[in-house]
């Protein structure tokens, strides 16, 4: 069978290796699970029941929900149906609900649960076009996704009409980016963008029929959509994951072949880790931190003989543990969104965990590049090589630019930013600084991030950044110094950490307010900094920095959904903090 428009992937996997478990998750406290016929009869009944309301292919629907069962079957109602899926993320405010709703002319908007309901009705009363809110939680004064299923049924040979009439270069998605400025942009997604990206990207992940996944990155951002239909398309059974919270009970109960996540998210669970070892005490606690260094030594090519050997202890007695934490089974972790510390990438490969990090845009749907394990694809610092029929090219100015079947259509309603971004030949412009090394790609910073310092000399901030946050020490950093006279850096602690550091060293902790104002503290966090300095150009070093006493959070507006660093309204935020590093003393 022919797979030339997304809910193609279904209809192959049902003709070719049906599943009794094609997608699951919990619904009303219990695991739901849906057979491959059950999955597509569900989304074409509620396929009929939205033209019972009247929509139209090129309609947009929205949905904004943790993933489950039901994003995925709405998904493939609309896919059907040829109208156009709006995801939006659910951490948004209102006020970013109804400025997307609106801008994206969208007629239906689904949702999950009691708070983002009430935040859609909010919405709703902005947007004159928005008809109906639907939710997959049964709430008082809400109607429920299902009275939609069992309507329509006359429309059937309709929608036949509508799946038969639905291309490959038609647009099948917009997807708006949650930005560190400004308002959204809405970017325009073809079934053929995201096709070409699921076939491309399947040949870089150990997937195969009877492999297990568990979905918890949201669906809304098309790294995780994109690999769901990557699933779908191998035959393999896909548990949704609605939030974080027990996330590791979860994982171990899902036993996954292949999961995705994001860096910060595996530094926590490393830390957690860490926390573990650190309560061990005589030979197992040497034999802990023993394993941790010949991870952090742990190479891809040219280890001897004697480490391996090595290793194989570490593995058996003490990395074992993590796999199993991890249920068990993974053949792969994928990383993105944002840079992966080697350090992590050394560690967990080591521990038999193999984590990739790989590359990608939201305007590239989303993957340009990835590391295999296989085949000599692995390279730590790197994002892998891009994969196939996707060109990347470095700019005068060290630019990264994509061209592929991949790239977007553009951004909606916006021809001057896609113009600003997509040249006559074809090439994508991605904003990120870049070079490329025996055919590995790796990123060296933002563009629009890099800055000048009075001097006129140019500083890269994410990458020290990551460097920074190597530390235990440190959770989260931000550099600074833009026409200042140096860098500087806004550093928020690893709390957990300091309190245990505390105890053992007899320094007050009551609390993160009280524990930054110490002096030997500041004193010992700028230590970790002064190893970071010690690798970087005089021009770079950071020269003075203040401790933070809070996470830097998607809530408090200091992280974009996608947990990418707001500088601007950070700078607004600890502005009198800016002043005091600053400040001529």
């Amino acid at each position: 069978m022919l797979v030339t428009r997304l809910f193609d992937i279904a209809d192959l996997q049902l003709a070719e290796f049906p599943q009794t478990v094609c997608v699951e998750s919990l619904e009303n406290g219990k695991l739901r699970s849906y057979s491959t016929k059950e999955f597509i009869d569900t989304a074409e009944q509620l396929a009929l029941g939205l033209m019972e309301l009247g929509i139209k292919p090129g309609d947009k629907i929205a949905i904004a929900s943790g993933n489950r069962a039901e994003w995925a079957i709405v998904d493939q109602a609309v896919l059907r149906l040829g109208a156009i899926g709006i995801p939006i993320y659910p951490t948004m405010s209102a006020d970013d609900y109804a400025y997307i709703l609106d801008h994206s002319e969208s007629k239906v908007f689904f949702v999950s649960n009691a708070e983002i309901h009430a935040k859609a009705l909010l919405a709703k009363a902005k947007v004159p076009g928005l008809a109906h809110v639907f939710t997959f939680e049964e709430l008082a004064g809400a109607t429920h996704w299902r009275a939609l299923l069992g309507k329509g049924t006359q429309h059937r040979a309709e929608l036949e009409r509508c799946k038969a009439t639905v291309k490959n270069a038609d647009l099948a998605t917009i997807i708006y980016t949650s930005g560190t400025t400004g308002k959204p942009k809405g970017v325009m997604l073809s079934h053929n963008n995201i096709l070409s990206n699921v076939e491309s990207s399947a040949a870089r992940l150990p997937v195969e029929q009877g492999c297990r996944a568990i979905s918890f990155l949201p669906l809304c951002h098309i790294y995780e959509r994109m690999l769901m239909y990557l699933y779908q398309r191998a035959g393999m059974q896909v548990r949704f994951q609605e939030t974080l919270e027990e996330l590791g009970a979860r994982i171990r109960e899902a036993e996954p072949h292949v999961f995705t996540a994001v860096p910060r998210l595996l530094e926590k669970i490393y830390d957690t880790i860490l926390t573990k070892g650190e309560a061990l005490t005589g030979f197992k606690r040497k034999l802990f931190f023993w394993s941790l260094d010949l991870g952090d030594r742990y190479e891809v090519h040219g280890r001897s003989w004697w480490y391996d050997v090595q290793l194989g202890i570490a593995r058996k007695l003490v990395f074992s543990k993590w796999r199993a934490a991890l249920g068990g089974h993974v053949k792969c972790v994928a990383s993105g969104s944002a840079a992966l510390q080697p350090r992590l990438a050394r560690i967990f490969n080591a521990a038999g965990v193999p984590l990739m990090e790989g590359y990608g845009l939201t305007e590239t749907s989303p993957v340009v590049s990835v590391n295999d394990a296989r085949n000599d694809g692995l390279r730590f610092g790197s994002v892998g090589r891009p994969i196939k029929d996707v060109e990347v090219r470095i700019a005068a100015d060290g630019e990264i630019l994509i061209k592929g079947p991949n790239v977007m259509m553009g951004y909606y309603k916006e021809p001057t930013l896609t113009s600003e971004v997509l040249d006559t030949e074809g090439w994508f412009h991605t904003g990120d600084i870049g070079e490329v090394r025996e055919g590995f790609l790796y990123i060296t910073d933002r563009k629009k991030e890099m800055f000048k310092t009075s001097g006129g000399k140019y500083v890269a901030p994410q990458t020290i950044e990551n460097l920074l946050k190597a530390s235990r020490f440190i959770e989260q950093a931000m550099v600074i110094g833009e026409n200042r006279k140096f860098p500087a850096a806004l550093i928020v602690p690893s709390f957990t950490f300091l309190k245990d550091y505390c105890a053992l060293k007899g320094i007050p902790f009551e609390g993160p307010r009280q524990v930054i104002t110490e002096k030997r503290i500041m004193d010992r966090v700028f230590v970790e900094v002064q190893k970071v300095n010690a690798g970087l150009g005089h021009w770079e070093q950071i020269k003075k920095i203040e401790l933070l006493p809070a996470e830097f959070t998607i809530d408090g507006g200091e992280l974009t959904p996608s947990l990418k660093l707001r500088r601007k309204p950070i700078m607004a935020k600890y502005a009198a903090e800016v002043e005091r590093i600053y400040a001529e003393r």
